[in-house]
């Protein structure tokens, strides 16, 4: 029974106990998710978003009884990675087996694709063959596979153009869509299902990692988008992409909430009512890491990130907000991002933020990929 249903049926909006399969089957008419890609969430609606969420904490729910448990049934989703990654492929690989498919690692190292240094199969071939096989195609490629910002992103939608099957990001250079909307999933499970009004704090944090753009640009597209009020807070120099920060401010005034950038650590933290620290790399590593190297341009990021030893969030810091929740995308890179004392704490959600990435990815798949 429950293969023959659009997948507007997982609408939670609508009680299916109250009112019945085809009272449900009128109330939600929403255009269906079915082949779309996923390379950031600002090119969904907001109600595709929410659509999203939805089955998402469904799939939270009925981990493993849920009707759509077998919607991906021996149909298989290809995961290129680029870069190597902790929590990315365990997700993927759970998700896809939950689904009743299965996802198959793929490293492009490994196999005979043209790049601007090797011939091979172009991505118009291959993107079309992997098509004939898969239902689907995730990418991960980030700063040290590319060779400057916006790269990755650009083979995606190069990916995205030439494939038959939905390309969805597994975090790029520019955007991470997956762990954005398992952020959201987090802060509504502690903080109230109604998020509006309720201040982010996106704060950098000093560290060793040189992390990329794509986690926070994700996250401050998607809370401006869906009503939070957004505070994103960096010392000088860590500039963000200017589209991004652009589409934040537009985002903002369209769901009558707040975007603001400060340098000025109390003035971020006053009254914020979720805390999300994480470091990201200076506008010009990728230059830096073009003239010399990746590893003498990690090493001046590690430099110049080491001279701001206040942005760290600590219990003092945290004292300062409303009671706020601490977040992180992971991996923590713990005492300098943020204290043990914080992430370990009481209001730390930062392992239900890790397991959300399970449940959205089983949605996204479902809803982009499942059988109809």
């Amino acid at each position: 029974m429950f293969d023959s249903l659009p997948f507007s049926w997982l609408n939670p909006t609508c009680d299916r106990l109250k009112f019945g399969i085809e009272s449900c089957r009128h109330v939600t008419t929403m255009k269906s998710l079915y082949g779309r890609d996923l390379i950031t969430t600002q090119d969904w609606s907001v109600e595709e978003l929410e659509r999203t969420l939805d089955l998402s904490f469904e799939f939270k729910a009925n981990r493993y009884d849920h009707p759509l448990n077998n919607c991906l049934d021996r149909r298989t989703f290809f995961m290129f990675f680029y870069n190597p990654s902790v929590r990315t492929r365990q997700s993927f690989e759970a998700a896809a087996t939950e689904l009743g498919g299965h996802a198959q690692f793929l490293e492009p190292k490994t196999m005979r694709l043209k790049s601007g240094k090797s011939a091979g199969e172009t991505v118009e071939d291959a993107a079309q063959v992997m098509s004939r096989y898969a239902v689907g195609i995730g990418i991960r490629i980030l700063e040290t596979a590319i060779e400057h910002y916006g790269q990755g992103d650009e083979l995606l939608r190069q990916y995205a153009d030439n494939a038959s099957v939905p390309i969805v990001s597994m975090a790029h250079d520019r955007f991470h869509p997956c762990q954005g909307l398992a952020d959201v999933m987090g802060y509504r499970q502690h903080a109230g299902t109604n998020l509006k009004g309720k201040k982010i704090l996106q704060v950098w944090g000093k560290g060793a990692l040189v992390r990329s753009w794509c986690s926070v640009q994700e996250s401050i597209l998607i809370n401006s988008r869906l009503g939070m009020d957004v505070t994103l807070a960096y010392p000088p120099g860590y500039d963000l992409d200017p589209e991004v920060i652009k589409w934040c401010e537009e985002n903002a005034e369209t769901a009558d909430s707040t975007f603001e950038i400060v340098h000025d650590l109390e003035d971020g933290y006053k009254n914020a009512d979720i805390v999300y620290s994480r470091n990201w790399m200076t506008a010009g590593f990728y230059e830096d890491m073009v003239k010399r190297g990746i590893d003498e341009a990690k090493k001046n990021e590690i430099e110049i990130a080491a001279k701001y030893d206040d942005w760290i969030t600590t219990k003092d810091w945290m004292s300062k907000t409303n009671n706020a929740f601490f977040t992180h995308c992971g991996p923590v890179d713990r005492n300098a991002e943020v204290t043990d004392e914080v992430c370990d704490g009481s209001r730390s959600i930062v392992y239900d933020v890790a397991e959300n990435r399970l449940h959205v990815q089983k949605a996204i798949m479902a809803l982009t990929m499942g059988k109809q």
